[in-house]
């Protein structure tokens, strides 16, 4: 878990209150608090599905 300050590096985070995604783009990028909520807390996001996964019909 990240906190609102950290510069935990780039990629996507989402807020553990409302579920909003923000990214960062650089590894020096700070977490803001939530644009949503003002929430301080943030797991990085890595989406479930690649490129690999997709069920082709």
């Amino acid at each position: 878990m990240f906190k609102s300050g950290d510069k935990p590096g780039a990629g996507r985070y989402k807020c553990l209150t409302c579920g909003e995604i923000i990214y960062l783009f650089k590894n020096s990028d700070v977490l803001p608090s939530c644009p949503e909520c003002k929430a301080a807390n943030w797991i990085k996001f890595k989406h479930a599905l690649s490129q690999n996964s997709i069920l082709h019909l």
